[in-house]
């Protein structure tokens, strides 16, 4: 693929072919003609350079990569902006990454620890200065054809002033979700010591081949991480020495204040065990069962945003935020729903894998009594259902959730002048009793009426969704990235919030992804 141009900074950068890409930028191949040294030059993507947010987020990153200037962090030369494209000139690394070479053959163990003290020392240097990567991985550590180890790809980096700076995970990513901290995925604060947990991911697979937790989803995953108990390395891997185990135990412990709590601690016991030495570091504490399942409950909150919602841990029992429990295994979702009456039903489902929840109500962030019901629909997978009967008469939320319930969408919506309140369903096509694919959709013909579309660029996702629901709208979705903001925020909506529209009409959101 060809760049979209030539040459940059009047000449100085030759641009030749595309190298790689991701969520905001494509990176090139270049040549600083000044220096005479090839370079990579990553240029923030034509359709997010015509948004000033991410403008001025491409443009954040340049100074808080640029900022750093250590041996283990791929270093950044240059930035600017070109015929309105942003851009910025970084080292080009000849090699290949972690993740790379974790695939292609086992690692031996004095190698592991080699390159787990290379990330910590890259790490020990940021955090000094303030900057927190918040995505080590395999696929985010590069090692050169010499062997060095060079961290890369701060771009979701932010400042550990930065207090907002929290993140979140995401359906689609179930790789990060293998790396990710507790607290991040509760959408809390992220700090250095979320990266030495993820460190702590990477450095349990490296010595085990296999990942600390895994699952079929970032939902079980990221469950595991909050609440699950770590195995110990050496029950997987025969052999391995047990102050490797003491490390991970600290490292990977639920609660940040348990951890190594910088980058030189860690590192001074990893010195330990590779000169044959005893480690002496212990956990401090352990978070106690009961608070690790409420933790959970704000994974719901606003980490598992493909699927997930709040709960508020307000200990008034008389009201309570109903979490989202939809892709959760009927076990995950009645620890959740403790406080409510469970009443499960089965259907088809096309989307939804067999076996987890395809459908709630009510639905998640409602307000609802503690011991009330709460209706779970358990996918049967794919197959064929009936359109159900009784819809004509309902609202548009109680036909969406009665169809969503039987393994069916609503595909399309008909408003049409009636006597009947704005929204109440008409007609169904195809008509009730009818046998059809689960996963299909519906045509529904309701009673029209103007209603106003809310508000929902700030909220996530599940919250977004809610809302549009309750509103009688229906949900049309699209993705872009904004580092700077929560995985899973909604950065723009279409018609903007205020305008009137027809009841049962579509609503486009922009949903932030990595």
């Amino acid at each position: 693929m060809n760049s979209p141009v030539n040459s940059l900074a009047s000449g100085r950068y030759t641009v030749g072919e595309m190298i790689g890409t991701g969520g905001m930028a494509d990176v090139y191949i270049g040549l600083d003609t000044r220096l005479d040294r090839q370079v990579a030059i990553k240029v923030l993507r034509r359709d997010l350079a015509r948004n000033p947010e991410f403008v001025a987020r491409f443009r954040k990153e340049a100074l808080a990569a640029g900022g750093l200037n250590h041996s283990g962090i791929v270093a950044v030369y240059d930035s600017g902006e070109e015929n309105n494209s942003p851009f910025i000139v970084m080292e080009l690394v000849d090699g290949e990454t972690l993740r790379q070479k974790m695939l292609a053959e086992q690692i031996p163990l004095a190698r592991s620890l080699e390159i787990i003290k290379g990330i910590l020392e890259a790490l020990d240097y940021s955090h000094k200065k303030g900057i927190v990567h918040r995505d080590i991985k395999p696929g985010n550590i590069m090692i050169t054809e010499s062997g060095a180890i060079k961290v890369m790809d701060f771009g979701i980096a932010r400042a550990t002033d930065d207090i907002g700076a929290t993140m979140t995970n995401t359906w689609n990513v179930i790789g990060t979700a293998q790396y990710l901290s507790p607290e991040q995925a509760t959408g809390e604060l992220a700090d250095g010591r979320s990266d030495l947990y993820s460190l702590g991911c990477l450095m349990y697979e490296l010595l085990t081949g296999q990942p600390p937790f895994t699952g079929d989803t970032p939902v079980s995953i990221a469950y595991q991480h909050v609440s699950s108990p770590l195995t110990p390395a050496s029950q997987i891997k025969a052999g391995l020495d047990t102050n490797l185990d003491r490390m991970l135990a600290v490292v990977l412990a639920k609660d940040p204040n348990s951890r190594y709590q910088n980058a030189g601690a860690m590192l001074a016991d990893l010195e330990h065990v590779i000169n044959g030495e005893a480690v002496t570091t212990k956990i401090k504490k352990v978070i106690p069962r009961s608070k690790l399942i409420l933790t959970f409950g704000t994974i719901v909150a606003g980490v598992l945003l493909i699927a997930f919602g709040y709960l508020s841990l307000s200990p008034t029992p008389a009201s309570l935020k109903v979490p989202n429990v939809v892709g959760l295994t009927e076990v995950e979702a009645r620890a959740l729903l403790k406080n409510f009456n469970i009443n499960i039903e089965h259907a088809p489902d096309g989307k939804i894998p067999i076996d987890r929840v395809a459908s709630q109500l009510p639905l998640a962030t409602s307000d609802a009594s503690s011991g009330s019901s709460v209706t779970l629909t358990i996918s049967d997978g794919p197959g064929n259902t009936s359109v159900p009967v009784g819809i004509i008469g309902l609202s548009l939320e109680e036909a969406r959730y009665k169809l969503t319930a039987a393994g069916l969408l609503i595909s399309q919506t008909i408003a049409t002048d009636s006597d009947q309140a704005p929204g109440v369903v008409l007609s169904i096509n195809p008509a009730a009793g009818t046998t059809i694919t689960a996963g299909s959709g519906v045509i529904l013909e309701i009673a029209s009426g103007s209603v106003q579309v809310p508000s929902l660029v700030g909220l996530n996702e599940i919250g977004a969704k809610t809302v549009l629901v309750q509103a009688g709208f229906l949900i049309r979705e699209i993705t872009a990235s904004d580092p700077s903001k929560p995985i899973g925020e909604i950065l723009a909506q279409a018609p903007e919030g205020g305008a009137t529209k027809t009841i049962g009409s579509v609503v486009t959101i922009t949903i932030n992804k990595n």
